[in-house]
């Protein structure tokens, strides 16, 4: 019997694969070919293609591996039930990546029970994105760093690991986080000056 999806106690495999579909197809003609009948073993190519990624991205966001596993298993079920629903608008990376750091987000919250903190997005859109607080962030001392993240606002340590992390261009950071460009260099600028603060409280005197 063809397994559909794992408990989170199969390691991650996604399926019992009985066939080697075509995996010169890119991520899109593979995604068309599903939305019109699903297949165990082409989702299976998706999977192999994205998972170690997410996993990454999920390691990044909860800072614990183990429930990055958890993370992972639940993302691509997510993932899974919801092909049909991808509009080909934009990358299907990109919107993995937006359920992933989505369902990261919404994930640490429930366990801290972390209220989002307001944030004033209206600027001008042409707020630069090389501004004093990106040197000043840059500037830290990289070995501290780790201890910073995982001590900051999820939604502050999701935007930093794309843009310093992953280098998503702020396009994609807009489909990621559904939000226009201004909002996205806001949200950047203030996860930066909090970054720093919180490096400077850990480490008070360091440059």
């Amino acid at each position: 019997m063809r397994v559909l999806y794992p408990s989170k106690e199969q390691k991650l495999k996604p399926f019992t694969r009985r066939a080697d579909p075509d995996r010169s197809l890119t991520d899109e003609e593979l995604v068309s070919q599903l939305q019109q009948e699903m297949d165990a073993e082409r989702f299976a190519v998706l999977y192999d293609r994205y998972s170690t990624k997410v996993f990454q991205k999920c390691v990044g966001m909860a800072r614990d591996r183990d429930l990055a596993k958890d993370l992972t298993h639940d993302i691509f079920l997510k993932v899974f039930v919801n092909l049909s629903k991808f509009d080909h608008k934009s990358k299907f990376g990109t919107w993995v990546y937006s359920i992933t750091y989505n369902y990261c987000l919404d994930a640490l919250r429930k366990n801290q029970r972390h209220q989002e903190q307001d944030i004033d997005e209206r600027m001008p859109e042409s707020l630069p994105l090389n501004d004093e607080s990106e040197a000043a962030l840059l500037g830290l001392r990289a070995e501290r760093l780790d201890q910073v993240l995982s001590q900051i606002d999820p939604a502050d340590r999701a935007i930093l690991l794309m843009k310093y992390e992953d280098e998503l261009p702020v396009a994609d950071m807009q489909a990621a986080l559904g939000v226009g460009e201004s909002a996205v260099k806001m949200r950047l600028l203030r996860a930066r000056e909090r970054a720093i603060a919180k490096y400077r409280q850990l480490y008070p005197g360091e440059p």
